[in-house]
């Protein structure tokens, strides 16, 4: 019964369908289906599906676009469930997480905050094309663990190691630790802009920022 609710799922990010997608996520907690299981065994499928898609050029910006919609739809309807199911979780860390200035790639650091949400994170989501200043404030305000950054075009990716430079600027840098993601991002350029981790995907941004507070 789940296999066949979770390939629907992944059909309605893939379609950008969100009704479709508020009706399936209904139906999971109807069903008494662990709400995190059906974002990473159902609705995540999708999402990948529709980037991987992306990437290679046989799906363009609108469907990115409505998958994200979709993807959105589906989680905001699952959050009160996962919250009820965690209420007793402490919390890990604190994570300011933002799509960098010039960039307006939403569907990949939606989905990190969503996953690092329901993994015990606080989570800040500033949103996409978010300048540095921005960043920096808001590290100060919430007292940040974290700060997470998503860049998904090579043009970009500069943004991520300008962050990282004003918070060594503004003394920030030895009291929180820099998380970078998306798809141009390696192993390599983490070294090179002396960020602290990355992830490839979602499911690892969640493992990345466990092993960066040592939890």
């Amino acid at each position: 019964m789940s296999k066949e609710l979770f390939e629907k799922m992944a059909q309605s990010i893939i379609d950008g369908e969100s009704e479709v997608a508020i009706a399936l996520a209904k139906q999971a907690i109807e069903s008494g289906i662990d709400p995190l299981e059906a974002i990473t065994k159902g609705f995540v499928i999708g999402v990948n599906h529709v980037g991987d898609a992306f990437s290679r050029g046989d799906a363009f910006l609108p469907e990115l676009v409505m998958a994200g919609e979709a993807m959105k739809a589906a989680v905001t309807t699952l959050e009160p469930e996962m919250a009820r199911r965690g209420t007793a979780r402490q919390v890990l860390g604190k994570v300011v997480l933002a799509t960098v200035e010039g960039d307006i790639h939403e569907i990949g650091k939606t989905l990190v905050g969503t996953l690092l949400s329901s993994s015990g994170f606080q989570v800040y989501d500033m949103g996409v094309d978010v300048p540095a200043a921005r960043i920096i404030e808001k590290v100060r305000e919430v007292d940040a663990n974290i700060v997470a950054l998503s860049a998904l075009l090579t043009t970009t990716m500069v943004k991520q190691g300008e962050v990282i430079e004003t918070l060594k600027k503004e003394g920030l840098r030895s009291s929180v630790k820099v998380m970078v993601g998306g798809a141009p991002v390696t192993r390599e350029w983490v070294q090179k802009i002396g960020a602290d981790g990355y992830s490839e995907d979602a499911i690892g941004a969640v493992n990345a920022g466990k092993q960066l507070v040592g939890a």
